[in-house]
């Protein structure tokens, strides 16, 4: 894929987003978003899948709205409410200490700056970017699995690791973009760019696409 294409790739893939009926839908539904509520979910989804974060979300919501919540809930009742995520008794241990971790350094609000927030423990660059771009509508690339692998197949970047894929993506895709991006190619990567045996029969972008030409002999 041409740096060229993005436009129209974009604009495809905004259009079949509509139609997916990806697990991310709901969970990006249960963000709302409020910064809080995307680092919440965002940590909540390490080892688990969309549609169950999703509901679990949904359930953590009606009881905590704020950090001073989640400060006062008994460890025992947050794990109860966030089970059945993976690691569940770890997360609320976790949750629990970032919440006291946000009121003491930041005033009991979640930072808006990368910098502030890859300081806060157990937040890495994925989860930083999701909170500026879902969180304060700020430019950021997030980069997961999904759109690591979907650019790489494309042939868009040619990178190792997540963090080569943020960069590179930086330098190609338009800022426009930036925001939306990790939630489509997610949708994207759910229903048909899927890691084993993707539908490429069904792709609307295959024409774009490097894996697509090389596999099926039409390079």
């Amino acid at each position: 894929m041409e740096k060229e294409h993005v436009p129209q790739v974009i604009s495809i893939l905004r259009e079949e987003f509509k139609k997916w009926n990806a697990p991310v839908v709901s969970l990006i539904a249960q963000k709302t978003g409020d910064p809080f509520r995307v680092l919440v979910c965002a940590l909540l989804s390490t080892r688990t899948k969309d549609e169950v974060t999703a509901q679990v979300c949904s359930k953590l919501f009606s009881r905590i709205r704020s950090i001073d919540d989640l400060i006062n809930i008994p460890e025992e009742e947050l794990a109860s409410l966030i089970y059945p995520v993976g690691f569940y008794r770890n997360k609320a241990k976790f949750l629990k200490r970032l919440a006291e971790e946000l009121k003491k350094e930041f005033a009991g609000k979640v930072p808006d700056r990368i910098e502030d927030l890859l300081k806060l423990k157990g937040v890495g660059r994925k989860v930083a970017n999701l909170v500026l771009a879902d969180g304060f509508n700020k430019p950021a690339i997030c980069v997961d699995t999904h759109v690591h692998r979907i650019t790489n197949r494309w042939s868009l970047v040619k990178t190792k690791t997540p963090y080569q894929t943020e960069k590179a993506l930086m330098e190609v895709l338009p800022i426009e973009y930036w925001q939306e991006f990790n939630r489509l190619l997610v949708a994207f990567g759910q229903t048909i760019c899927r890691p084993v045996k993707p539908l490429c029969h069904k792709c609307p972008i295959r024409d774009y696409c490097d894996f697509f030409k090389k596999t099926s002999g039409s390079a």
